[in-house]
């Protein structure tokens, strides 16, 4: 039998043909804000969650509640559903979307509260308008369909509930749990249900060929079964069972494959030559591909005694997959293939219009579905942005796309244009193009790393003659060692290296003095080194930042070679720079670059709501960081200090840690407890964590890198403050901070000295990241102004003892409390010349000026005040 969509959709009013802006343009405009965020992603608020939430119950759930009606309707032949109520439900919706949207990143719970309450009104009511339809359409052997919609409406009510719970934050491990049984409900219920329940008839209508003997069976024995799946990983998560999140989610994918199989078979006996068609079956290949990998990745968590933190970590890492590759790919191919039945004009008309709407498909196809597998796989951060560029490009041509289809129908409605199929030869043509321009991708981002970059290696044969033995060994390159650590070779041998990183979350690498090097290894690659034939000893270390002070490092002894007593050494002591010997970095006096921002002191406001989501993105940034001189620095956000985060005690932090850099980054904030095992753990590139905590106590407070080696990482950027006022703290005119460190400069350009770090041999002293800041930019205020000075010392060494010239401090705070004055007010004949702070320790100072001038504010450590602890406060009258 042979179901034809646009043959059965003449049964619809006459109304829902042509333009309708309630039920065409929204999902547009939600696409056009997934682009948008992600274009913007390091400037909006939880971006990730952003792009989720706009795609998944934006634009699908829009369309959802458009195209289950419009089936619905002709599958079991109910009456046309008046226009005006289903522009009320679609509005209700498209409402209560962008509440929540907004709700969620600003922490406005009540906001959150009144854009669920929209959403569950417009699809209950849509619920209710499908069980009635049952009850007095006709029966029909595809009956079973509207269950699947009704189904998936009454899960997404119950993952609504969940969602505004979720928005309330309420804490860890519940919220873990919540999180994943709110994806449950959403994702595989009100997405899935309804998709799956769909390309039972649609599936065979976009390859134009018959629905398989039995299919229509096959979906009303699955829907049980779906749904007991989503029920087991709810239960899991409500009864705090995490062994039955990876049942919960077999049985499902099951039941997936019960629905799936016949459509499967459909494609066989007729090959997909469309946009529409390869875009769903690749939608519903990541759905039962990406479904088995967290099943598979689950039960290993839950056969090692995993927590729901690894759960989670889990669910999250492939999520944003789920939504590009499953939910994404399936709206677009069947958007593309349906749009064409409500513009009408006959069945000419209909094919044009679809031949418009498949313009570059195989290209788009392949690009999206190559970019996102290599985003999937263990790739250089930089190699999985550019992919995944190509993969938002891709999806995002849907609506030039769709726009130049539409006006192409207004200027010629009544010639339609004739559409055969596309050559074979075209549509292979494009697919190899995507192809070529994922690879392109791929070696472009590669190339981008500089550990790559390396000089040419040299010969350590040393004149002797080569024996045409090969001496063959594994390395294990582990917690900051290799094993073996010593390796003897015979003068003469070939030497051939195997290299393993066995490391759970560090990235490393063996390079030789002679230059031969393996490239960076992730945790669990390796690579085979050839260091050619052996004459004499040499030495090898890992070249990440850091590692080679902390002890990882080779010897390789060459034996039978000549005495070397005259030869130049090659130990890391000998050839290790002496402390000052790097040209061009001596303290140059002069004014910074043009193009060189000095950071803003001011204290960012509070901001409103008691929950708080940041995203913090880890780069590598080459920066201006003292007049001529440039460093590679590793940043927050691409500033060092990273942001400055302002709250009160009891407010929420949820910080979404991204890793764009090449090296394993984390983030510790002293600002909350949290076990370091669970959210202090080292990322690898390109991958991501959630870290929420909750400010019970007040202070100035010191976020950092804690991947060792842990000075490096501190001393190269990764550090910042989140300032938690005091309960009872009064207002003042002008509000401050200035966080000290310390750069230790290598090459220009270059990342931070190891070697001038470990002995203690700073080259300048900071405030806010740059040497004599403040001098440059001095700070402002006004004679009678309150001002307050927050302070912290990020170190990762040096002390502060804040001071400033021609001022006294009539009320000091220091770690947690008064040190001089009170909340009530400053001492009334007391007073502080300088705040003594050690590295990691906070607090702040206050003062009134009485006269302008230009008064010095300095560490009081006058030798770090001299390498650039310094600056101005600039008072007017």
């Amino acid at each position: 039998m042979r179901i034809t969509v646009p043959t059965a959709a003449a049964e619809v009013e006459r109304g829902s043909r042509g333009f309708w802006p309630l039920r065409d343009l929204p999902v547009v405009f939600w696409l056009l804000g997934v682009v948008v965020v992600s274009l913007a992603h390091t400037s909006v608020p939880a971006p990730r969650w952003l792009m989720i939430h706009l795609l998944v119950l934006g634009a699908a759930g829009h369309s959802i509640l458009v195209w289950s009606r419009y089936f619905a309707d002709t599958l079991v032949r109910l009456p046309p559903t008046p226009r005006r109520v289903q522009s009320r439900r679609l509005l209700l919706f498209n409402l209560g979307v962008p509440l929540v949207a907004t709700g969620v990143p600003g922490s406005l719970w009540w906001l959150v509260v009144v854009g669920a309450v929209g959403i569950a009104v417009a699809v209950g009511w849509h619920v209710v308008g499908l069980v009635r339809g049952l009850r007095t359409g006709f029966a029909s052997r595809f009956s079973s369909t509207v269950w699947f919609y009704i189904a998936a409406g009454a899960l997404l009510l119950v993952g609504v509930t969940l969602g505004t719970v979720l928005a309330a934050d309420p804490g860890e491990p519940l919220h873990t749990r919540v999180q994943l049984a709110h994806i449950a409900v959403n994702l595989l219920g009100w997405i899935g249900l309804t998709v799956l329940g769909t390309v039972v008839t649609l599936g065979p209508t976009m390859l134009r060929t018959r629905i398989v003997e039995g299919a229509e069976k096959r979906a009303r024995q699955a829907l049980p079964v779906l749904l007991a799946g989503i029920a087991l990983v709810v239960t899991a998560a409500w009864a705090d069972v995490v062994l039955l999140v990876p049942a919960g989610l077999l049985v499902y994918v099951v039941g997936a494959s019960l629905v799936t199989w016949p459509l499967v078979r459909a494609a066989r006996s007729k090959p997909p030559t469309s946009f529409p068609a390869w875009s769903l079956l690749a939608g519903m290949a990541w759905l039962l591909g990406l479904l088995s990998a967290l099943v598979v990745m689950m039960s290993w968590q839950v056969s090692h005694a995993g927590s729901w933190l690894d759960i989670g970590e889990s669910t999250e890492r492939l999520t944003p997959y789920l939504a590009a590759g499953f939910v994404a790919q399936v709206l677009l191919g069947a958007t593309s293939y349906l749009i064409a039945v409500v513009m009408g004009g006959g069945p000419a008309a209909v094919r044009a219009t679809n031949r418009d709407l498949d313009a570059g498909g195989a290209l788009r196809v392949s690009l999206t579905n190559l970019g996102l597998l290599v985003c999937v796989l263990p790739v250089p951060s930089l190699v999985r942005v550019v992919s995944s560029v190509l993969v938002l490009a891709a999806l995002a041509s849907f609506v030039p796309i769709l726009v130049r289809a539409s006006r192409r129908r207004r200027t010629t409605p009544s010639e339609p244009r004739e559409a055969g199929p596309r050559p074979p030869g075209q549509t292979t043509g494009l697919a190899v193009v995507g192809l070529a321009l994922v690879m392109a991708a791929v070696a472009f981002g590669g190339s981008l790393d500089p550990a790559g970059l390396r000089a040419a290696p040299t010969s350590a044969a040393d004149g002797v003659t080569a024996t045409g033995h090969t001496t063959v060994v594994t390395v294990e390159a582990k917690d900051m060692r290799f094993t073996p650590s010593r390796i003897r070779v015979p003068v003469g041998d070939r030497l051939v290296i195997t290299v393993e990183n066995t490391d759970r979350t560090d990235v490393h690498d063996l390079v030789l003095e002679t230059g031969h090097d393996t490239g960076r290894l992730a945790p669990g690659e390796s690579a085979v080194l050839d260091a050619g034939v052996i004459g004499r000893n040499l030495d090898g270390w890992c070249s990440v930042v850091g590692h080679r002070q902390m002890g990882m490092v080779l010897a390789i002894e060459a034996v039978g070679a000549r005495p070397a007593a005259a030869a130049p050494s090659t130990t890391p002591e000998a050839s290790a720079p002496t402390v000052g010997a790097h040209t061009g970095h001596e303290m140059v006096t002069g004014e910074p670059a043009h193009d060189t921002v000095i950071p803003d002191p001011a204290l960012p406001p509070v901001e409103p709501g008691r929950v708080h989501h940041r995203t913090f993105t880890i780069t590598e940034q080459v920066m201006e960081v003292a007049p001529g001189v440039t460093q590679q620095m590793w940043t927050y956000n691409g500033s060092s200090p990273g942001p400055t985060l302002h709250g009160r005690v009891g407010d929420t932090f949820v910080i979404q840690l991204v890793n764009h850099g090449t090296l394993g980054h984390s983030i510790d904030f002293h600002a909350g407890q949290r076990a370091p095992d669970e959210v202090m753990v080292t990322i690898p590139p390109g991958k991501s964590l959630t870290y929420r905590f909750t400010a019970h106590r007040a202070g100035i407070w010191l976020y950092h890198c804690s991947s060792a080696p842990m000075s490096a990482h501190i001393a190269n950027g990764l550090f910042g403050a989140v300032v938690i006022d005091p309960p009872d703290l009064p207002a003042v005119d002008r509000s401050f901070v200035l966080v000290q460190s310390e750069h230790y400069y290598g090459p220009q350009s270059g990342p931070v000295d190891m070697d001038k770090l470990l002995a203690e041999k700073p080259d300048a002293v900071v405030f806010n990241g740059y040497r004599n800041a403040y001098d440059h930019a001095p700070l402002r205020v006004k004679v009678g102004e309150r001002v307050r000075i927050w302070l912290l010392d990020a170190g990762p060494d040096r002390p502060l003892s804040f001071h400033v010239v021609g001022a006294q401090f009539d009320r000091t705070w220091m770690e947690g409390d008064w040190l001089l004055g009170s909340a009530r007010g400053p001492s009334r004949t007391g007073g502080s010349q300088a705040l003594a702070l050690a590295a990691a320790q906070g607090g702040f100072v206050e003062m009134v000026f009485d006269e302008p001038g230009r008064y010095p504010l300095v560490n009081h450590v006058m030798v770090d005040a001299e390498r650039g602890a310094h600056g101005v406060i600039e008072v007017t009258p």
